[in-house]
């Protein structure tokens, strides 16, 4: 694996893990914030280039033309060749289709989705539980002329601090690294800032990943997956997926494995708030309406 001089690096200590939910239990804000901490200690150090990552704070270090550099030169290997595979094949699909779209980027690391798609004219708003991976994506944005908005996550309250009328979720696989009430939880402060018709795109493992790594806990399974540190994975099929954005219903656009099974493609299309079952809250909030719809094989909910 190619090491970029100077950014390489490894998470720190293992902090003593927080309360683990049993899957069908709804947890409270405190357990979400100590989620949170345990996973900010983690996500300093994200995917790069294949399988390898990258130390966001070692970025500081580069001035501004080797920063560029660097980030370009990653960004390039990971959506072109056999990568075209993992992540070309989607910059190719979806830069178009959100131009002009007001974006959500949830765990943007790096930002090499969200910056392409920036550059392309979608309205991108960075979210990342990491305050030098959200410092980064601003130094980048800067210099590459993009306009962009950034949103710390720090506790349960941080999404009231955005604006609604997103047309649209972009999760690379952010949401499968705490459970899955953890996960529905942060699911139920996003859903209220989305447009009529938002899409809800993600990546995730599919069960066939974890069923061929011999069904290991999910507090282990990371560690194989995602690196050293790494607290918790959860895999996801369409069933998993709908019950964490539950009650908000979708429609699928785009739902397959791909990979050799090692990950899993989730675009899905919100449904007007009045079908939703037991929904009662406000009208919905005002967008643009979500981006062209991409071509592909879906199945109606």
């Amino acid at each position: 694996m190619k090491q970029h001089p100077g950014i390489s690096g490894a998470p720190g200590t293992t902090p003593s893990a927080p309360p683990v939910p049993a899957p069908e239990s709804d947890i409270d804000a405190a357990v979400f914030d100590q989620w949170l901490a345990r996973l900010a200690r983690k996500w300093s150090v994200v995917p790069a280039d294949g399988k390898d990552r990258v130390s966001t704070a070692r970025f500081a270090e580069l001035d501004d033309a080797e920063l560029l550099r660097v980030w370009t030169e990653i960004r390039d290997a990971e959506v072109a060749g056999e990568r075209f595979a993992v992540r070309g094949w989607y910059h190719a699909l979806y830069g178009p289709a959100l131009a002009g779209a007001r974006v959500l980027d949830l765990g943007s690391g790096l930002g090499l989705d969200g910056l392409s798609f920036a550059g392309l004219g979608a309205r991108v708003t960075f979210a990342d539980i990491v305050p030098a991976n959200l410092e980064l994506l601003r130094r980048l944005a800067r210099l590459m002329g993009v306009e962009a908005d950034f949103l710390p996550i720090e506790n349960a309250d941080s999404f009231a601090l955005a604006a609604p009328g997103f047309d649209a979720v972009w999760c690379q696989g952010s949401m499968i690294n705490a459970p899955l009430p953890v996960a529905r939880f942060e699911a139920a402060r996003i859903l209220p800032l989305l447009a009529e018709g938002a899409r809800w795109i993600e990546l995730a493992y599919p069960r066939a990943r974890w069923e061929a790594a011999g069904r290991p806990p999910a507090e282990t399974w990371g560690e194989s997956t995602d690196g050293p540190g790494t607290p918790w994975v959860e895999w996801y099929d369409l069933d998993k997926m709908r019950a964490r954005l539950a009650p908000a219903t979708f429609d699928v656009v785009l739902h397959f494995d791909f990979w050799q099974n090692d990950f899993n493609w989730f675009d899905l299309k919100l449904r007007p708030r009045r079908e939703w079952a037991g929904h009662d809250g406000p009208a919905a909030h005002g967008g643009s309406g979500g981006p062209g719809e991409p071509t592909g094989q879906g199945g109606a909910s």
